[in-house]
């Protein structure tokens, strides 16, 4: 079973990656927690879902789509909006999104901006009062599991982009 919360500001259900970790579910098979997830949206149960929920789904399971990235993708597939999608285009839908996405870019890019004199590094501090007051705020414990995960130097630096590399990678469970 999926780990679910609810579409903040609807009564749509999703999946939660956090619900997930926590569950031990993790991101062992993600196709099937796509195909579970799709199916709550598929009300006929016909294998299809309507073009309109495309966005409330995709970001269920974690893409972040604009509304404008939704229609290009209805557009490139020559679905209308009124219409609807079967699991294999949604699921090359979400292939492209998340390709087009990249955490790992996102990431870089945000911490290189922070690295004022280039030199690949930012200290653990700076690092843990960024992901503790801005953007979607980490809790202490959560920012401590992640640098768990850190090779730090004797000065208390962190080599961001061999850092972002190792959390980026999916986590196995055994």
């Amino acid at each position: 079973l999926i780990a679910l919360g609810t579409l903040p500001g609807t009564q749509y259900p999703c999946w939660n990656p956090t619900n997930a970790a926590r569950s031990g579910n993790g991101r062992r098979n993600v196709t099937g927690k796509f195909k579970e997830c799709f199916s709550l949206y598929d009300k006929k149960q016909k294998g299809k879902i309507k073009a309109s929920d495309l966005m409330a789904v995709m970001r269920c399971l974690g893409a972040s789509p604009t509304p404008g990235e939704v229609q290009r993708h209805l557009h490139f597939h020559k679905i209308d909006r009124n219409a609807e999608l079967d699991f294999s285009t949604f699921l090359n839908i979400m292939y492209r999104q998340m390709k087009q996405e990249e955490p790992e870019r996102e990431i870089l890019t945000a911490l290189s901006m922070i690295d004022r004199q280039k030199r690949g590094v930012i200290s653990v501090s700076e690092l843990r009062a960024k992901l503790t007051r801005l953007g979607e705020k980490l809790s202490e414990e959560e920012v401590d599991d992640l640098l768990k995960e850190a090779k730090v130097g004797p000065n208390g630096t962190i080599k961001y982009e061999e850092f972002v590399r190792i959390i980026c990678l999916p986590r196995v469970d055994y």
